[in-house]
């Protein structure tokens, strides 16, 4: 008897728990989790061109050290924070996160600039395929915060709705910190460097011939 009663206690306990949006918080939770890893994956891939890219401007433009230095600085502060989905729970080390990724970010830009300088680098075919890499990683950085950004505010809609609110209060289930939508754009954008020979500057228009003179 007791076995039955347990039975169906856990059954009207399951169905008033999905009519309150648990189901849902829990699924919404997992899709924020599994995109948080996409972010993270494409930003190692990222911190990974480093190293080889540092060392290849280095060859040609030792004397550009402050940038260089820069770039390490920001690479090793990126490495120093343990991205894990805790992470998610915590709005002042997520924000710690984001501003240590923007900062390398921003010194990658400054290096890909400095690198105009130097036309044997920019030559350099080493050099020229990590750049088209950085590139191609930037896109996949801006599709995969895009992304988890969705996933956050559909999870923190779901917290902050009656009667969902209540189960989610239930089960210590709070808003989760989501990138900052301030200058949002500029810092999604890839780094970019235009290689290309600028276009000949179109020569002068011949002078009109003067006017035969009149008698």
């Amino acid at each position: 008897m007791r076995t039955i009663l347990a039975f169906a206690a856990a059954v009207m306990a399951a169905v008033a728990l999905s009519g309150c949006g648990y189901n849902d918080l829990q699924r919404q939770d997992e899709q924020v989790k599994s995109a948080w890893s996409e972010v993270i994956n494409q930003y190692q891939r990222r911190s990974d061109l480093v190293p080889n890219l540092v060392n290849t401007v280095k060859g040609y433009a030792s004397q550009e050290e402050r940038v260089l230095t820069e770039v390490t600085q920001a690479r090793a502060s990126v490495g120093s924070i343990q991205a894990t989905p805790e992470l998610l729970n915590d709005p002042q080390a997520f924000a710690k996160f984001q501003a240590a990724q923007n900062q390398l970010q921003s010194a990658l830009s400054r290096l890909l600039v400095v690198s105009e300088n130097y036309p044997q680098l920019k030559s350099d075919q080493n050099f020229r395929d990590l750049q088209a890499q950085l590139e191609g990683t930037e896109n996949r950085i801006a599709v995969a915060r895009n992304r988890y950004i969705k996933a956050v505010q559909e999870f923190n809609t779901t917290v902050r709705s009656f009667p969902t609110n209540m189960t989610a209060m239930l089960f210590k289930m709070d808003i989760k910190p989501n990138f900052s939508v301030e200058n949002e754009k500029a810092i999604s954008a890839p780094p970019t460097v235009d290689f290309s020979k600028p276009a000949p500057a179109p020569a002068p228009a011949p002078a009109p011939a003067p006017a035969p003179a009149t008698k």
